[in-house]
């Protein structure tokens, strides 16, 4: 069963009516963006045909592709992208709270890393295509599908992907952290793997624009994501994202999955705004 978080204030999810200025800027924006990405995939497909001949799993080149895209998206939008901290070069994985779409890029624009989702998300219309192509593992959250997806992350963890999952299990309106679900963590506690991964930490912290409803980027619960790119897209003023890089841990340096997840689960949620730390 997927679980999807709905708690939060249902007027945030409402949008103003764009007006004529507004819809100038979406389509300003909209069509500059679209055809970054478009590009993107283009060359990434290119690419990819002659890296997966030659490299199997590894990618050593569309990786910046994607960085490249995803930083511009945001030169396009004009929000600031800020950071903070280092990422790891070690082997392993990074988790960190999910509160938009725009966590892709913001994730995206500065570490080489491959999404964990939902097996949903592959079908998506232009998101599924996109997700495909820069290597996003997809999980069916089933038991008896659980060796072979653990499987599936050993081999991609042994090829040097970083992957990168939201242990919340679902997005919220970026005011809170839910408590970290650690089902996934079991993973990187395979005798094969265990002693040679490190998990990173990191918090996404979203900024709205000036007079704005702190949960403008936030995109949960029933919400329609052209409804809110439409929005974003019309927004006067952006606010900005910024991204915190926590130091890795070992993941031999705990005893079973849950101390991981409570561990990692604090540390992200430390590094919220004092008004964003509560876990519900």
């Amino acid at each position: 069963m997927n679980f999807t978080w709905n708690d939060g204030p249902k007027g945030a999810s409402s949008a103003a009516p764009l007006g004529p200025v507004g819809w100038l800027r979406v389509i300003a924006r909209g069509g500059v963006l679209a055809g970054v990405l478009v590009s993107g995939v283009v060359l990434m497909l290119v690419m990819r045909g002659v890296e997966r001949p030659l490299f199997g799993l590894g990618r050593p080149w569309t990786p910046h592709i994607t960085q490249w895209v995803c930083r511009a998206a945001f030169v396009i939008l004009g929000m600031r992208h800020e950071t903070r901290g280092q990422p790891m070069q070690a082997h392993g994985a990074v988790v960190a709270n999910h509160s938009s779409w725009l966590d892709i890029f913001a994730l995206n624009a500065r570490k080489r890393i491959y999404f964990v989702s939902k097996s949903e998300v592959a079908g998506w219309p232009g998101i599924g295509t996109l997700a495909r192509i820069t290597g996003t593992v997809f999980i069916n959250r089933t038991p008896k599908e659980a060796k072979a997806q653990r499987d599936m992350f050993e081999a991609r963890l042994k090829a040097g992907h970083k992957l990168l999952f939201f242990p919340e299990g679902t997005s919220t309106d970026g005011m809170r952290v839910l408590p970290f679900k650690s089902t996934l963590f079991q993973a990187f506690f395979s005798q094969n793997i265990i002693h040679d991964l490190h998990i990173q930490p990191v918090t996404v912290i979203y900024h709205a624009p000036p007079g704005q409803d702190a949960r403008f980027y936030g995109w949960w619960g029933d919400m329609e994501f052209g409804t809110h790119l439409l929005k974003t897209l019309a927004a006067r003023r952006q606010g900005k994202v910024t991204v915190l890089y926590h130091p890795p841990v070992r993941v031999d340096a705990f005893p079973d999955r849950k101390a991981l997840a409570a561990h990692v689960e604090q540390v992200v949620r430390a590094a919220m705004p004092e008004d964003r730390r509560a876990a519900g």
